[in-house]
């Protein structure tokens, strides 16, 4: 398997996959929405950030397709297409919180409590 790595299908779209996934905002925003299709205004209170911030990591999230917004009247309601991304996301933040054999988590270490 691993002389098939370069030029494996799909491996550029993974790349970009995580590229997306490569900001914690989005990562807080599609966790969120995995729980139940929000608006900009429910993420704007869960997260606290601001409208401005939230809805351009909606736009990434959405040209991206890893969520699709649905228009009622004058409010747009976001949900997560697929939950294949979710479950990337939370195997990663296992991956990143169980302890190396050394005692340590995996990854980097937060900067902030």
């Amino acid at each position: 398997m691993l002389a098939r790595v370069h030029g494996q299908p799909g491996l550029h779209a993974a790349a970009e996959l995580f590229k997306v996934l490569g900001h914690e905002s989005r990562l807080t925003l599609l966790l969120l929405l995995a729980t139940e299709p929000r608006t900009v205004g429910a993420l704007v209170a869960a997260t606290g950030s601001t409208q401005p911030l939230v809805s351009q990591h909606l736009r990434t999230l959405r040209q991206s397709g890893l969520v699709t917004a649905t228009r009622h009247g004058r409010e747009v309601t976001y949900r997560v297409t697929d939950e294949h991304v979710t479950h990337v996301v939370t195997d990663a933040l296992a991956h990143v919180t169980e302890p190396t054999p050394q005692g340590r988590p995996h990854g980097p270490q937060e900067d902030h409590p």
